[in-house]
């Protein structure tokens, strides 16, 4: 390597200090630079791969590199030009043999010229979340190549063995090759709907972080940190996305009360049962000025609806300071222009706060037999029997709901409620 050291050893806590910052600070980066070259996901992530774990084993005796990102760069690119130049003949197609070739031009002293292009990381997050690939296999490679998350972190998110899911990224990966995705930004007509699709992959690894679908916790907090890690890369990336403010005010809002949505005993804690004091006012403050800053834009979307939402949530001192009426508002708008079964839900129960059980309980039966499987509908409408004093009701719709919970501590607050309502007969 070219650059220099700071010292001829370094300890061992020192390097995985560094390291550890500059794979999060770093990887995607790198990772975007390589597939510029290489046109393949697979050869340029096997090979910062690689670049890390050398560095893991030199850097204690060589020495921490004065410029780490640059020794790490370097590293990948001979790594990527051994794994074309050993490439079997199939694989050895003339885009990889043109990028042997740009790879091979490039001395150490050049190497900065790989990472020069700031549009990278974006034309990767477009890559992992192009609509060729299936909505996982966009989650799952969203997480690996942008978030730089290990495949057994994303196969606990999936709840699937580390193999089955290295299988995914594989395929994944290769599919990206075979099927040419181009590794580019869309053009200005069709970037507003393929945003939308990168908006929802991030989103969708935010809800599985703070609202888990199965297991035994709720919160999975490191995909909500990489989540809002990534909402931060995409605002940097999109400056002027009214939207991309948007998501990552609604994250920060919403993760805001991470520390209060399970209790003690590790049981669901409501809305009106949580300690408001122990909410992150930081992110609140982050997340509020967000949102005004997406809103004054001109171009309200169904994300900054979402986040204005939150941001009411996050402003009220107590339950009883919450200003209802204005939430199901904005839940009106969200129905009447962005339509869907949760917004339907959703606004049933906000309905239900801000003009009583009985109104709730209207719009929930118009939504028929949609949702009969999800465990919030019959959750809502338990909520909005029991406070409308019709407890038979109630705990048909509780027995329901907890059949199809998918987490331990929510089916204890079902359970809760459950004991309550048959109490009260």
């Amino acid at each position: 390597m070219t650059t220099a050291v700071t010292a001829s050893t370094s300890s061992a806590s020192e390097v995985g200090r560094v390291i550890e910052a500059v794979y999060r600070q770093e990887w995607s980066r790198i990772i975007g630079a390589l597939v510029r070259v290489t046109r393949s996901l697979e050869v340029a992530e096997d090979a910062v791969q690689e670049a890390f774990a050398i560095a893991v084993q030199a850097w204690p005796s060589t020495g921490i590199p004065d410029r780490p990102a640059a020794w790490i760069t370097t590293a990948a690119r001979r790594r990527a030009i051994d794994r074309l130049r050993s490439a079997s003949v199939a694989q050895k197609t003339a885009v990889r043999a043109a990028a042997l070739l740009t790879l091979e031009s490039l001395d150490d002293e050049l190497d900065d010229a790989l990472g020069a292009l700031p549009d990278d990381q974006l034309r990767l997050v477009f890559l992992c979340c192009h609509p060729a690939l299936a909505l996982e296999a966009q989650v799952a490679l969203t997480l690996r190549a942008v978030a730089g998350l290990s495949t057994a972190s994303i196969a606990r998110a999936f709840l699937v063995p580390e193999s089955t899911m290295a299988q995914r990224l594989v395929r994944a990966k290769r599919k990206v090759e075979a099927a040419a995705i181009p590794f580019t930004v869309p053009s200005p007509d069709h970037l507003p709907e393929r945003l939308d699709a990168v908006l929802t992959v991030v989103y969708l690894v935010f809800n599985e972080g703070y609202s888990a679908t199965s297991g035994d916790t709720l919160v999975r907090r490191e995909l909500c940190t990489e989540a809002i890690r990534l909402g931060r890369l995409l605002r940097g990336l999109l400056p002027e996305e009214p939207e991309v403010e948007a998501l990552l005010a609604l994250m920060l809002l919403q993760h805001s009360r991470r520390d209060t949505r399970i209790d003690a005993r590790g049981v669901l804690a409501p809305l009106e049962e949580q300690d408001r004091s122990m909410w992150d006012r930081a992110a609140i403050d982050e997340g509020s000025e967000l949102v005004e800053r997406a809103l004054r834009r001109g171009h309200p979307g169904p994300l900054q609806v979402q986040a204005s939402i939150a941001a009411l949530h996050a402003e009220a001192p107590t339950m009883a300071d919450t200003d209802w009426s204005q939430i199901a508002a904005l839940y009106d708008v969200l129905w009447s222009r962005w339509p869907s079964p949760v917004v339907a839900l959703n606004r049933a129960a906000a309905v239900g706060m801000s003009e009583g059980p009985g109104a709730g309980l209207e719009l929930l039966d118009h939504l028929g037999d949609e949702l009969d499987g999800y465990h919030l509908r019959h959750a809502a409408r338990a909520d909005l029997l029991r406070r409308a004093g019709r407890e038979r009701e109630a705990t048909v719709e509780y027995e329901r709901a907890i059949s199809l919970a998918g987490t331990a501590p929510e089916r204890a607050y079902l359970e809760r409620r459950l004991r309550e309502v048959r109490a009260a007969q």
